[in-house]
This record gives C-alpha cells, sequence and structure tokens, in this order.
C-alpha cells in the first residue's frame, strides 16, 4: 500500500494487504504486525453508547 505507514515500527511503504478466510487483513512485511479489519455483523452488533471508563478492584 503505497505511501502507507505501519503504527509498529513506523515503517514506510511496507503494508501489504490481502484477504484469509473471506477477512480482509493488512500486514507490515517489515515487522509482521497485522490489523484485521472486523465483520460487518460484529461492528454492527457493537453498542456506541456503552463506553468502558474504569475498572472496579475492591480491595
Amino acid at each position: 500500500m503505497a505511501g502507507a505507514s505501519c503504527p509498529e515500527c513506523k515503517a514506510t511503504d511496507t503494508m501489504s494487504l490481502f484477504i484469509e478466510n473471506n477477512i480482509e487483513k493488512v500486514e507490515c512485511v517489515a515487522c509482521g504486525y497485522q490489523m484485521t479489519q472486523p465483520e460487518p455483523q460484529v461492528v454492527s452488533s457493537t453498542r456506541s453508547n456503552e463506553l468502558v471508563i474504569g475498572v472496579f478492584k475492591p480491595e
């Protein structure tokens, strides 16, 4: 992918796009970092109004 930079190693022009098991994946050929595009049903099932703002840890 021309001009794309890896979020992990910051190398430019090292990102490769491929499809594996019908899922789009992007991989940095320099460091091996991978990103995956979630399936549409996963994205639509997330609730945008609910956010985790902290985790309660009783002492």
